[in-house]
């Protein structure tokens, strides 16, 4: 297994919510304290590492966020059932049947999203998608008693139980690429360019999926000339979809925003992003859809403004219980932010 697939493996498996984000940033802290000059948390949980180059260089700040969509519990049922709130986007229609992982207090608790068995529903039933107030997870509990006795309460967060796979032919399967992805980049430019006379200032922030929270005040913080928020972005080329909502493929390179629901890429930031792909061949593919959000959106309107732009990684199924990318994706994806940190540092 190659370096950057067996950091995905280890991201993507972390637990790490909106607002529970530690075993992610433990996992991006053994990756990268001994590559940087300067490590340091601030007082939400985002994780920045330092390097410091020459000081006619301009300050790169390159952002990654290190939490996923996941659920909060807000309600325990005399019988033992668990009524719950989603942290981050996640449609009801693909919930019911899904194994969830809560951490609570006593450890991990595996449990099943549930609801009213299908032979007792009526015709209509079936067909409407179920509000979230009619799903409950089920932990094999019979009271509240024994709830507690898991050491699950209200509060207890919890994720998708999903174990990450390889499928064969540079295609991988696993949970929260969105932004496991993006910390896999993050770290991995970090890592090719720590001898490098830039400087450069790698975040992985929190509570990105509930309102890109972190983010606001790590570039506070830091204080950047130019940011670049790193992604796993929705790609759509499944059947039913057509050409022109087909936001992004699958090995067609990383994908490049210009603009979606919280940020237009500054213009250096994206003639850079697309002079340096053409310059040096690495394929990449422009975000179709001008939807959705990042990071950037948060870091761009910081004190007087940071000129910021978005380069994620293509993932089928985000917000999902499991996503698809492809190993050639995430390389360009590297090679394209490398190669930027470079350009924009220089011009």
């Amino acid at each position: 297994m190659s370096e950057e697939i067996r950091l995905l493996e280890r991201l993507s498996n972390a637990f790490g919510p909106s607002g529970n984000e530690a075993e992610v940033r433990d996992v991006l802290r053994e990756e990268l304290e001994n590559q940087a000059d300067e490590v340091k948390v601030d007082k939400l949980g985002n994780i920045f590492f330092y390097h410091h180059g020459k000081d006619s260089y301009p300050k790169v700040m390159l952002a990654a966020h290190m939490d996923e969509v996941g659920f909060l519990i807000t309600f325990i049922e005399e019988d033992g059932f668990l009524r719950f709130h989603t942290l981050g986007g996640i449609t009801t229609n693909i919930m019911p049947g899904q194994r969830i992982l809560l951490k609570g207090e006593r450890g991990f608790v595996k449990g099943i999203i549930g609801t009213k068995p299908p032979h007792l529903m009526k015709e209509e039933e079936r067909k409407k998608v179920l509000p979230i107030e009619e799903l409950f997870i089920d932990i094999g509990a019979g009271s509240i008693e024994e709830v507690m006795e898991k050491g699950v309460e209200i509060g207890t967060t919890g994720v998708f139980d999903v174990r990450f796979a390889d499928l064969g032919g540079g295609y991988v399967r696993g949970k929260a690429f969105d932004d496991r992805a993006g910390c896999t980049v993050l770290a991995e430019v970090f890592k090719a360019l720590k001898d490098s006379p830039y400087n450069i200032v790698a975040v992985g922030t929190v509570q990105e999926e509930v309102g890109l929270r972190g983010a606001r005040t790590a570039a506070w913080q830091v204080e950047p000339d130019y940011a670049l928020a790193l992604e796993g972005t929705f790609a759509a080329d499944v059947p039913g979809t057509k050409p022109h909502r087909t936001s992004a493929k699958l090995k067609a390179g990383p994908v490049v925003t210009i603009a979606d629901r919280t940020t237009i890429t500054h213009p250096k930031v994206l003639k850079t992003l697309v002079r340096v792909g053409r310059e040096r061949s690495i394929p990449f593919q422009f975000k179709k859809v001008p939807s959705g959000g990042t990071d950037a959106g948060a870091i761009h309107l910081t004190k007087a403004g940071v000129p910021s732009g978005t380069v994620a990684v293509p993932c089928r199924y985000i917000h999902g219980p499991a996503a698809i990318t492809h190993v050639d994706d995430l390389r360009n994806t590297i090679s394209l932010v490398k190669e930027f940190v470079k350009a924009i540092s220089t011009t």
